[in-house]
């Protein structure tokens, strides 16, 4: 089990991400039917659980809080919306006047790289925006309101705020002429990083926790500090952290009891208060 341990955090990034990404991308060449990628979505989900209990970095975040059906509710609910989303795109293209430049030449691997790092720049700016706007925060807080990080997380959020940094993120690309194939990998691939960014893995990246901004990296984003929490926005990189300087590094990352809303200990914990805790505090 110490051999186990020591491979799973030494190798369980690089190897989720790569190996899930690399999948996707051969079905993709290969003409699967889009029900293959959430199938392979539920299956990143299981190594995931699985790598959290074999190699975990704090064991008590692998223990229910009451959490588990409210966050099963939070990720049908948000990656239905991303699957409605993807669907629509033909349609929306076609209503929207763009400047059709998209590298369609490219091999299909090279399109989803800059749909990704395109989408990183946008959903960046739009969680940097969040920590900033009340009205954003009000949304975003939903997402903070964990009180475990584990793999799950990353797929809680308000629909409400998901549907403002995905236009962020793909407005853009939507304008470019990005080819809906291009979509469903860059909507899979966001999906894996929101897992690594969250799971409780004791993963080991060395000096890419500088550029890749997977769990080492976002756990100091969800200190229950919100100054010390102000940090690591980035979704796939650490490039606009380091132009805005927000990016922190370090080992002083938080455990059990340190996360959470600032001054919220008794935000809301299930899903229906939680999606209309952010209009109750407006209001």
């Amino acid at each position: 089990m110490p051999l186990v341990r020591f491979l799973i955090r030494l190798g369980y990034a690089p190897g989720f991400f790569a190996g899930f990404l690399g999948a996707a991308l051969t079905l993709a060449e290969r003409g699967a039917p889009r029900w293959s990628l959430p199938v392979l979505l539920g299956l990143a989900l299981v190594v995931s659980f699985a790598a959290e209990r074999l190699a975990p970095y704090d064991p008590v975040w692998n223990q229910p809080h009451g959490d588990t059906g409210r966050d099963l509710i939070h990720a049908a609910v948000n990656e239905a919306s991303i699957v409605l989303s993807v669907l629509a795109l033909p349609l929306v293209s076609g209503l929207i006047s763009g400047f059709d430049v998209w590298p369609s030449g490219w091999p299909l691997w090279g399109q989803l790289a800059v749909a990704v790092l395109a989408a990183d720049f946008g959903i960046t700016l739009a969680h940097y925006a969040s920590h900033r706007t009340p009205e954003l925060w009000s949304l975003h807080a939903v997402h903070h309101s964990v009180e475990r990080m584990y793999g799950f997380n990353g797929l809680l959020k308000h629909p409400l705020h998901q549907a403002i940094e995905l236009t962020a993120g793909v407005a853009p690309l939507v304008l470019l002429g990005m080819p809906s194939d291009v979509a469903w990998l860059l909507a899979f691939a966001v999906a894996i990083q929101l897992i690594l960014q969250h799971s409780n893995v004791d993963m080991k990246i060395g000096p890419l926790i500088y550029i890749w901004a997977v769990a080492p990296a976002h756990r100091h984003h969800h200190l229950a500090s919100q100054t010390e929490g102000d940090v690591n926005f980035g979704l796939f990189t650490s490039l606009w952290d380091h132009l805005l300087g927000t990016f922190r590094s370090g080992a002083d990352t938080p455990r059990t009891g340190q996360i959470g809303v600032s001054g919220r200990p008794d935000y809301p914990r299930g899903y229906l208060r939680q999606l209309a805790e952010p209009f109750r505090r407006v209001v």
